[in-house]
């Protein structure tokens, strides 16, 4: 079965051409999935292209007018070239002159596969470019450290909890921390933070909750 895909970017374009190309191909119109939207999205994001590629089995055929109608980017025109062909579906653009029955169709694919490899290493190389020169000018990646005095006040609940009888992982999920979490703080700063308030200790309590007062020796 032959079934067409035509995109137009704006909405002074019109598809007609498209159609009428995808027509004289030998494309019922019925089965012509047409999309209005910018190149912008993805060929899944795009409500037309993710019918179409729905309903194409294997043993179908897929024309459209030129090849960058199936993609936003060069990188997003082979995948879904590939998702199309690794199905047994045949995919042909008239204007291009794609069509995988022959070599030089074939050739082609192969070519536009290569080049989407080397655009996603540029684009690699860019990222890692781009990161380098943030850091150099000081730019912190990643999830900003917590405020000292945060840490300090939730390390200092925690004992306080542990240190009345609560569980380390209660204690520990009232502070919204994991208790490897709390742990870590808990050891990263000891007696620094102290317990407000009487601490009652009791066999097998957390080392992190206080320390055990002992009376002075006697004369």
């Amino acid at each position: 079965m032959k079934v067409g895909y035509a995109r137009i970017s704006t909405g002074d374009q019109n598809a007609a051409m498209q159609v009428e190309a995808l027509v004289a191909a030998g494309v019922d119109e019925k089965r012509i999935f047409v999309d209005e939207m910018s190149g912008g999205k993805s060929a899944r994001e795009r409500p037309q292209m993710s019918k179409l590629l729905d309903y194409a089995r294997d043993g179908d055929e897929i024309f459209v007018w030129r090849i960058d109608r199936l993609g936003r980017s060069l990188v997003d025109v082979i995948n879904t070239v590939n998702e199309i062909t690794a199905r047994g579906i045949r995919l042909y653009s008239i204007m291009d002159g794609v069509d995988p029955s022959t070599a030089h169709g074939r050739l082609q694919l192969a070519l536009f596969a290569s080049l989407a490899e080397y655009e996603r290493e540029l684009i690699n190389e860019r990222v890692k470019a781009g990161v380098m020169a943030a850091k150099a000018r000081g730019v912190q990646f990643g999830k900003p450290a917590p405020k000292a005095e945060t840490v300090e006040n939730k390390v200092r609940l925690c004992r306080q909890m542990m240190s009345e009888g609560m569980a380390a992982k209660a204690a520990a999920e009232t502070v919204s921390w994991s208790r490897a979490t709390m742990y870590r703080y808990l050891k990263q700063f000891g007696d620094d933070v102290p317990v407000a308030g009487p601490v009652r200790t009791r066999q097998g309590a957390s080392k992190y909750t206080g320390r055990r007062h002992e009376p002075a020796p006697r004369d």
